[in-house]
């Protein structure tokens, strides 16, 4: 199986006598190779099963480890020992331009060694004839300067769309989305921009027409690119959803207008030639299932012949141009994850339908006070890149029970009238009418609670300090006891103003009694109900229409 055709498996039968001759023996060799690499190429595919790692050695050397890989035709290449070269001695590798991104390949290759004299040939030729007596199953090393289509891998074309938007030696960009969807499905839409190190500073914008989808989240018809500053990267991606139809057996389309796009690189325009379009097809069948099936129905030529000439990328190589001469920069191990997987891994991995971390979900969460009268919000974000819902939930600030009483104190000076030892408010009036105070708990009834506050300072000189007292009603009760106050006797009332959110404290003398006192300290409470808005507001409404009356006298 040297080339990729296919031929009806053959093989010698021996009988005592046979003439064995140089066909027999290729013939037998031929039969077991080429059985066992189809089988390889059809159970187990192509790419790296172990090794091959890539890594800069300095700043023009590279060294590829030992490993193991099936190539596209199901050959095995197996490297026996690390190997190390400079960059610039490696087949296919060019000094036009060194400001580029190189791709290290490997290829299946056959070698003649151990040359040895040929009687049979010399029999019949004069000079001397010389074959090899084995040939070494080896591989070559070589350099592409372009990066392979991401069409040309085969999980890519039965999983993927892929259309190609802009395209040059230094610049690619790609968009990529799933092949098939399911109704209603949303769908990640992949931009892929690809650059060389020194490539000046991209910006993409971009329209989007649709036909059956819908777009999700942010997106607003256009996508829009624009490379970091300082970032060093040689590929980005950007995502974005797409909802798909409700129906399923028909398609859906996705097109990028060429008119609409603005590509822009360092501080150059660059016009967009074509328009790219995704077709995708909306299937009812789970889309793995539509996968498999093109799988299963993918012709024999197909399978062994598709790829046959194409080789196993082991690394992306960015260079630096640095005057004459070029630097490695970077080394990204197998830029398009050319892997085979051991059977029993993915048994593990995969055991009783769990799909590992890849499946899980995770989500981030915040939260932030809103006004107690303010309805709740929830904004969520998804972040496909790690498959993380972020959750901002804004919660109303509960209207707690220090929120509905105030409190505050209010002084009045009185005066004297001389040897009497009487006391007057402010120019001689019995009676006091305060401002209006504000109790700071809004619009609505309040219930108001006054008393007289007075200073104790009794316990003063045992170091206890000075304490308060404050008597609600009528002080006059506590006359003749230890608990008589030394403060006027007054009368107190109160005015409340609900649309307002004050109220007035109004006071009286009741006698002109012996006090020490030059000024009356009244301490106030405001109470607000805790009954929900309707039920205050029904109150309020009673009460302006006079329904709350007051009970009949007794007397």
């Amino acid at each position: 199986m040297k080339k990729s055709r296919l031929y009806p498996f053959e093989r010698n039968r021996y009988f005592y006598g046979k003439l064995l001759t140089v066909r027999d023996f290729e013939s037998e060799q031929k039969y077991f190779n080429d059985k066992r690499r189809l089988l390889n190429r059809l159970l187990y595919g192509s790419g790296v099963l172990s090794g091959m790692s890539v890594v800069a050695v300095d700043d023009k050397t590279v060294s590829v480890e030992m490993g193991v890989a099936i190539d596209y035709i199901g050959r095995e290449i197996v490297i026996p020992a690390p190997v190390t070269m400079k960059l610039s001695m490696i087949e296919g590798f060019t000094n036009n331009e060194y400001k580029k991104n190189v791709y290290l390949c490997v290829a299946y290759d056959e070698k003649g060694k151990e040359p040895v004299h040929s009687v049979g040939n010399s029999s019949v030729r004069s000079d001397e004839v010389s074959e090899y007596n084995r040939m070494l199953e080896s591989y070559r090393l070589f350099v592409n300067e372009k990066a392979p289509a991401p069409s040309s891998f085969e999980f890519v074309r039965l999983m993927e769309s892929v259309v190609t938007i802009f395209e040059n030696d230094n610049v690619r960009i790609t968009q990529r989305m799933p092949k098939y969807v399911n109704p209603g499905e949303v769908v990640d839409v992949k931009l892929v921009v690809e650059k060389t190190l020194q490539t000046p500073r991209i910006a993409f914008d971009y329209s989007i027409d649709t036909k059956g989808f819908t777009f999700v989240g942010d997106t607003d018809e256009t996508v829009s690119f624009a490379e970091p500053g300082n970032s060093q990267d040689t590929e980005y991606e950007l995502t974005y959803q797409l909802k798909a139809p409700l129906a399923a057996g028909g398609y859906a389309e996705l097109g990028i207008p060429a008119r609409d796009a603005k590509l822009v690189i360092g501080d150059t325009a660059i016009p967009i030639d074509y328009s790219a379009k995704h077709k995708i097809e909306v299937v009812e069948v789970p889309v793995a299932e539509r996968i498999l099936e093109d799988w299963h129905n993918r012709s024999l030529e197909q399978a062994v012949e598709g790829s046959a000439d194409q080789s196993i990328c082991l690394a992306k190589i960015s260079l630096l141009q640095m005057g004459p001469t070029y630097m490695i920069e970077k080394v990204d191990r197998m830029p398009f994850d050319e892997y085979i997987e051991n059977t029993s891994l993915l048994q593990r991995l995969f055991r009783n339908g769990g799909q590992g971390s890849s499946q899980q979900f995770y989500a981030s969460s915040e939260a932030h006070d809103l006004e107690y009268d303010a309805k709740p919000t929830l904004d969520v974000k998804y972040h496909p890149e790690r498959n993380e819902f972020d959750f901002k939930l804004g919660i109303p600030k509960p209207q707690h029970l220090y929120d509905e009483i105030a409190t505050g104190t209010m002084e009045v000076a009185l005066e004297s009238i001389g040897k009497s030892g009487g006391f007057f408010f402010s120019r001689g009036k019995k009676n006091y009418v305060s401002d209006e105070i504000s109790h700071g708990l809004g619009e609505g009834q309040v219930s108001i609670v006054v008393g007289l506050e007075e200073a104790d300072e009794s316990g003063a000189s045992a170091g206890t300090g000075t304490k308060k007292k404050v008597y609600y009603g009528q002080i006059d009760v506590f006359t003749g006891t230890e608990f008589e106050p030394d403060i006027p006797n007054v009368t107190l009332g109160t005015i409340v103003y609900p649309e307002k959110g004050t109220f007035r404290i109004g006071m009286k003398l009741r006698d002109d009694g012996e006090s020490s006192a030059s000024v009356i300290a009244v301490r106030w409470w405001a109470f607000k109900s805790l009954g929900t808005a309707p039920q205050m507001a029904a109150a309020d409404d009673d009460y302006e229409g006079g329904l709350f009356e007051a009970a009949p006298s007794s007397e």
